[in-house]
């Protein structure tokens, strides 16, 4: 029998329909009352953005609108140690270009052609003259003056500094002709004056505008490109020496100046300003005239030596170029003098330096009391001439004798017969011989300083050294860096050299022997003058290695006392006092100079030998500190080319010495 089928209940389908419409009916109501509910947030956000809160959205539109420009603070002076100004910050007028939207470039470009007729006719005729190319470039208007594309301008509202330095006539031709001359405005503003008597010129330093930062590889300049934010780009920053050591506390804190904008960039109300803080002063151990008698001592000393008569001690002549002197306090390390002749006027760095102005300052410039300068010649010249790194020569042999006596090679009353010549080598093939040949016969340490003996300090210390210490060579750059020779003298200088040591290259080549006898009488580095002044410091004190100091004190712009600077003692070499006694007993060389003066001193004169462009060369240096029983200051001086020490280097340390009795006093208690 067959089945029906099942057929469904109407009534089960219905209610589901019914459940279904239901619930699609409450989730419609739902959604509008959620959209009800948000527009109706809207309208009360609305009302009280309108009602309620539209004071304080337009105080937050201003604001938007405001523009905030660095003011770059008054730079802090420095002085001398007798608070004589070298370097001051002084007011003067400067006139900027503000780039306006309305502004066409055809206009902007006259401008500039006008700009350089006026520099030209009223500007300072030993400045230098801005063209109307620079100016263009320095208006910022995105082109050059031949109508070119540059980078994009900068902001609208920031000020362009055009000149500084302004002439009176300059200003007063600016102010009664403004009308024509629509977006210039002359300011005052703070500019950086050195004493024209070029005091201590290099370590001194020179400022530039942070915007040439960029156009500059130095590594010690990478320092401002790490916080760019503090600087303005046209504010003058320390490039070298002590400004440059010193710049964030010579800078002071920046101010801030606020303008408001329309949204055309233009400037619609009024100025607010926050002031800067002015920088700190710095109050430096050099003595202005001191400094003074050693440039003008090395000045007179290059000209006798180029310019006399031949005769029996000068020869036929000399080509030296440039000298260097240093004079350090040997219980503190303060530096009394530091002198790089010849010097310059580094007035030059403020404001445009033309090209000619630089190729005649591109050697003067840089201390060559520090590191190598070259001669102030011709580019295809230099070559020709030794530069301001020379070997110590025979100055280095009271520390050869010191080194000698510490490693037990020599005795402190040692004989050696001096017949002028000492042969060593494969072959006795290798030779040292005296200054023209002479023959010393017997000598002792001390004796063999006082006649300069090549062979005592060869024979009797390089040779032993070669033949008797372990890792000589080693041992032998130990004694040089304990004495400051070949490291830093921890000036904190930019770019101060360490000194160029090649007896481990010659050692390379040759066996050690070579380079230690070489080296023994000191023809195997080459020091800075400095290095040579802390090292003759050491032997007037007895081992104490003084950094060198060149700042006595730092106040704040308007004099309170900041903080006062100590000596500070880097390292003490320890030897015993009969050591010492010989090397000073030893120092006692005939010197040209110093007939007359009322004190013991003690002295080294040194003649190291150069190769320069195929021609020998010889150095003059001297080492020197005076009293002899009480030291107060220690000098090195260094002429290259100078000829013999004697003669070539030591009448510049004695006119030094006699500037210090006479201004702060050998005699006298240190201060």
């Amino acid at each position: 029998m067959n089945s029906l089928p099942d057929i469904p209940d109407l009534t089960d389908v219905d209610k589901k329909a019914t459940r279904k419409r239901k619930l699609f009916s409450l989730r419609l109501h739902i959604y509008f009352f959620c959209a009800f509910l948000l527009f109706s947030l809207l309208i009360i956000r609305l009302a009280l953005l309108q009602f309620v809160q539209v004071e304080e959205m337009s105080l937050m539109e201003r604001d938007k609108l405001k523009r905030d420009i660095t003011i770059a603070p008054i730079r802090g002076n420095i002085y001398d140690r007798v608070e004589s100004p070298i370097a001051s910050t002084i007011s003067t007028q400067s006139v900027f270009y503000r780039l306006e939207p309305d502004h066409k470039l055809e206009e902007q470009i006259e401008m500039a052609r006008k700009l350089e007729r006026i520099f030209s006719e009223r500007g300072h005729p030993d400045k230098g003259l801005i063209t109307a190319e620079e100016i263009v470039l320095r208006m910022d208007v995105g082109y050059d003056i031949e109508g070119k594309e540059t980078k994009s301008p900068s902001y609208l509202f920031w000020p362009r500094r055009i000149k500084s330095d302004l002439t009176r006539e300059e200003v007063a031709y600016l102010y009664e002709h403004r009308d024509e001359l629509n977006g210039l405005e002359v300011a005052e503003e703070s500019t950086r004056m050195y004493d024209t008597k070029q005091i201590a010129v290099q370590l001194v330093g020179y400022l530039r505008p942070y915007s040439t930062i960029n156009e500059e590889s130095a590594d010690y300049l990478q320092r401002y490109k790490l916080d760019p934010e503090i600087y303005v780009q046209d504010e003058y920053v320390g490039y070298d020496g002590l400004e440059y050591m010193y710049q964030d506390e010579l800078r002071g804190r920046n101010g801030n100046k606020v303008y408001p904008v329309n949204n055309r960039e233009q400037i619609v109300g009024e100025v607010q300003i926050i002031p800067p803080v002015k920088g700190n002063n710095l109050y430096l151990t050099i003595h202005n005239e001191v400094q003074l008698a050693a440039q003008q001592a090395i000045a007179e000393h290059l000209d006798l030596l180029q310019n006399h008569p031949p005769n029996r001690v000068y020869g036929k002549g000399s080509q030296a170029k440039a000298g260097y002197a240093v004079a350090m306090e040997v219980d503190t390390g303060k530096v009394v003098a530091m002198a790089s002749m010849p010097g310059y006027d580094s007035n030059v760095w403020i404001g445009s330096l033309s090209n000619d102005k630089w190729a005649e300052i591109k050697q003067l410039h840089t201390n060559g009391a520090i590191r190598t300068r070259y001669a102030n010649v011709p580019d295809d010249e230099v070559g020709e001439y030794p530069t301001s790194l020379v070997p110590p020569g025979s100055t280095l042999k009271p520390l050869t004798v010191l080194a000698g006596l510490s490693e037990g090679v020599i005795g402190p009353n040692e004989r050696y017969y001096d017949t002028g010549l000492f042969r060593y080598g494969k072959d006795n093939n290798a030779k040292v011989s005296n200054s023209d040949g002479a023959q010393h016969g017997w000598i002792t340490p001390q004796q063999a300083l006082e006649v300069s003996s090549n062979t005592f300090v060869a024979e009797l210390v390089g040779n032993r050294f070669y033949t008797q210490v372990s890792n000589p060579i080693d041992v032998w750059d130990s004694y040089m860096k304990k004495f400051g020779l070949g490291i830093s003298t921890g000036s904190g200088l930019p770019n101060e050299s360490h000194g160029d040591i090649y007896y481990y290259e010659t050692a390379k080549q040759y066996k050690e022997q070579f380079p230690l006898v070489n080296g023994s009488f000191g023809q195997e580095a080459r020091y800075t003058t400095l290095q040579l002044a802390q090292y003759a410091s050491m032997l007037a004190n007895k081992g104490k290695r003084y950094r060198p100091l060149f700042v006595d004190k730092m106040t704040t712009y308007d004099g309170v006392l900041i903080r006062k600077m100590e000596p500070e003692l880097l390292d003490e070499v320890v030897l015993p006092d009969l050591y010492w006694n010989v090397v000073q007993e030893g120092m006692k060389s005939k010197v040209d100079g110093f007939d007359g003066f009322p004190y013991d001193f003690v002295r080294k004169t040194g003649t190291s030998e150069s190769q320069v462009a195929g021609r020998p060369v010889d150095n003059a240096l001297i080492i020197a500190y005076a009293p002899a029983e009480k030291p107060k200051l220690a000098i090195a001086v260094v002429v290259p080319d100078g000829g013999f020490g004697s003669y070539g280097a030591a009448p510049i340390a004695r006119k030094i010495f006699d500037a210090y009795d006479q201004h702060i006093g050998l005699a006298d208690k240190q201060d």
